[in-house]
Order: structure tokens, then C-alpha cells, then sequence
């Protein structure tokens, strides 16, 4: 008997407040040595970030497991026309697919800035190349220190008339 690869699937859902102490340590495992505020620091504000609207914490779920997470903050721009989304935190299990599981948080991040009325979303240039290649593919441009995607085109077209 032969068996096939069987593809994994991941539940992307809205972070709860019984979530934040496996974010805090997926957060602290992304970490370089050097980089960040403590665990309680990041669970405070991590726990405050999940009730505003100017927020969206989001975790990725293999079976009941949580395997990835990220952070997208909202701030308004004259600039851009509209807010601007920034993925303050992009987390994902070193164990698991961490492509996959970093390509559906972040198309997930993408589909929540929209909603949101952001006209742009951009995140800190990663320093890894697979890494920037997969935001590269995701439609992200740009030189250090960061890197943007327009979410939407009627507000981007509007501005530039």
C-alpha cells in the first residue's frame, strides 16, 4: 500500500485572550538575542491589542495547537489617503511549515487591513532572503528599513488623480 503526502491545513482566526502566553512565546522564540521587551511587557500589551479595533492579532491553529501569529496596528496617514497597516509581529513555529503557515497569516493580514480601510500595508524588511522572497511574492516592494503593499487600489488610484 502507498501513501500520499497528506497537505496540512491551517486555521487562521482572531487571537484570544487565552492565546497570549503561547504568542508571547512564539514571539520570544523569533526574537534575536539582543531584540525587544520582556515576556510581560509583550503579554500586557498583546492582551490590550486584542480588543481594539485599531489592531488585529491574529493566530494560526494546526488541529488545536497554536503554530504561528501575527500583528497588524492600524495609524492613520494623510499620505497614503487613508490608514496605514503595519505587521508589527509575524511569529511562526520553527517546526512547522513556516512558509505556509507565514503565507496565510499574512494574506489574512492583508484581507483584514482592507477591511479595515487601510490604503497601504507595510512590515520591517526581513534580513533573511527566503523570507524577503516570500514577501516579494505576496506583492511587497521597497528598500530597507521597510517594505509595502497597496490593499487598495480605489484609494491609491484616487490619491494619484
Amino acid at each position: 500500500m502507498r501513501y500520499r503526502p497528506v497537505s496540512v491545513d491551517y486555521l487562521i482566526r482572531a487571537a484570544r485572550i487565552t492565546d497570549v502566553d503561547r504568542l508571547v512565546a512564539l514571539w520570544d522564540e523569533s526574537l534575536p538575542p539582543d531584540g525587544g521587551t520582556g515576556p510581560m511587557v509583550a503579554a500586557d500589551l498583546l492582551r490590550q491589542l486584542i480588543y481594539l479595533p485599531q489592531a488585529s492579532v491574529l493566530v494560526a491553529e494546526e488541529g488545536r495547537e497554536v503554530v504561528g501569529a501575527a500583528v497588524l496596528s492600524l495609524r492613520p496617514s494623510v499620505r497614503a489617503g487613508g490608514f496605514v497597516g503595519t505587521v508589527d509581529l509575524l511569529a511562526v513555529d520553527a517546526r512547522r511549515d513556516v512558509e505556509r503557515v507565514s503565507r496565510s497569516l499574512i494574506e489574512e493580514l492583508l484581507r483584514s487591513a482592507r477591511n479595515k480601510g487601510c490604503a497601504v500595508v507595510e512590515a520591517d524588511l526581513p534580513t533573511d532572503a527566503t523570507k524577503r522572497d516570500l514577501w516579494e511574492r505576496l506583492g511587497f516592494t521597497g528598500a530597507a528599513p521597510t517594505i509595502a503593499r497597496t490593499v487598495s487600489a480605489d484609494r491609491a488610484a484616487a490619491r494619484r488623480a
